[in-house]
């Protein structure tokens, strides 16, 4: 195990690409492994041995699948519970359920060892057996102590928590078709949408997406005026203006208490004066301004009229202004995206947040997350852009930029 971040963050790329082959696949990658196998009884309709590696290997796929689905589902609400996290889960160090008894824990130390048992079964802490204690490696606090780190997936968790709180309204939105607003979710959706994707707007937005972009940089630094349209709780906003003290900068959503949370955030990170924060749909944002950016990261494709969002960003760029739209990376077609092993999430969120939101609105038009980016051309086209460019290829999300 290494300190080394560069080297945690490649180890866990590799590990994830491993993962993208589901185990049961691999239980008669030879027909030497499926003759070694003495009791396979043939199927009356099967005649062939190709046809019965291939039977087996589906049969094992789907219930090595639903095994680790079954596995992972449990595993959120374990996971839930370690949230409030101590100083010494974050700096790594061993501990015991005992620790955990002490007034400032605050724990009961029965509940504590079971919890760290559930962990250590999961490979999310380690188990020394020598000493009876447990602890996070590097590698572990990567993904479940470091939320500004790039392989941060706490947020991911609290995302699914609020798929399972809010699956009684999303049934129901099923049975209607009216959808489900943003503003009737859980709390924890607003919360965790911040921390799942402060990661990788953490790695790219400074380095890789803002200098993608033709002259925007410049324009930052001398003093532009930027709109960051669907801002939540502001994430993205707070960060520009701490690398941009010139810019004047602006966030809008039309939820009221994500407005909140992100005054409360700017004033926490020290740019409260630097910032403003308003309520205000992405249709009728910014009244008699004009801005020479305006962002809008991953709120698109929730809208429930694009076309008509688009065409209010277009009115509100000055005559050389800019749009930048983050979405997630999808392809244009759902064969493609069945190729990614990030489809999963992609099309889940999609399924129980995206798609009930857009339709609970006017038009409802229901891009879904994996609308990919000849879907989300059309849309800008068909709002007046003359000029759309996929920028930032090599990032993990989809970048437009946009231009009158």
């Amino acid at each position: 195990m290494t300190d080394d971040l560069p080297a945690v963050v490649a180890e866990l790329e590799h590990l994830l690409k491993l993962r993208t082959i589901p185990f049961g696949m691999k239980l008669f990658e030879r027909r030497e492994d499926m003759e070694a196998i003495p009791k396979i009884r043939r199927p009356q309709a099967i005649h062939t041995l190709d046809q019965i590696v291939g039977q087996a290997s589906r049969l094992g796929w789907t219930v090595g699948i639903t095994s680790e689905d079954l596995v992972g589902a449990q595993c959120r609400a374990v996971v839930g519970l370690g949230e409030a996290k101590t100083d010494a889960w974050k700096s790594g160090r061993h501990m015991t359920g005992v620790w955990f008894s002490t007034e400032t824990a605050g724990v009961n130390e029965r509940n504590v060892r079971e919890w760290l048992a559930a962990q250590a079964a999961s490979g999310y802490v380690d188990y020394d057996d020598t000493d009876g204690r447990f602890g996070l490696n590097a590698q572990q606090r990567a993904v479940f102590v470091d939320e500004d780190g790039p392989a941060y997936m706490g947020g991911g968790f609290e995302l699914a928590a609020e798929m399972f709180l809010d699956e009684p309204k999303v049934a129901e939105a099923f049975r209607s078709g009216l959808g489900l607003g943003w503003h009737e979710r859980c709390g924890c959706l607003f919360r965790g949408t911040e921390r799942f994707f402060r990661p990788g707007r953490t790695a790219n937005l400074l380095d890789v997406w803002l200098p993608a972009l033709e002259g925007v940089e410049a324009k930052l630094k001398a003093g532009a005026r930027v709109a960051d349209v669907g801002c939540g709780h502001g994430g993205a906003v707070i960060m520009m203006a701490q690398a941009f003290p010139n810019a004047h900068l602006v966030g809008f959503d039309y939820h009221g208490p994500s407005v909140e949370h992100a005054r409360a955030a700017a004033e926490v990170a020290g740019v409260a004066g630097r910032v403003r924060f308003e309520r205000a749909a992405a249709k009728d944002f910014g009244e008699g301004g004009e801005f020479d950016l305006i962002t809008m990261f991953d709120a698109l494709h929730d809208m429930g009229d694009p076309v008509g969002a688009a065409q209010h960003m277009r009115s509100r760029l000055t005559a050389e202004g800019t749009c930048m739209l983050v979405e997630p990376n999808a392809a244009d077609s759902l064969s493609e995206n069945l190729k990614n092993p990030f489809s999963r999430i992609m099309y889940s969120a999609s399924t129980m947040i995206c798609t009930p939101v857009s339709m609970s609105q006017e038009v409802g038009l229901a891009l879904g997350a994996a609308a990919g980016p000849g879907r989300l051309t059309e849309v800008a086209r068909q709002a007046g852009f003359t000029r759309v460019r996929r920028v930032a290829e090599e990032s993990p999300s989809l970048v437009l930029e946009l231009k009158r």
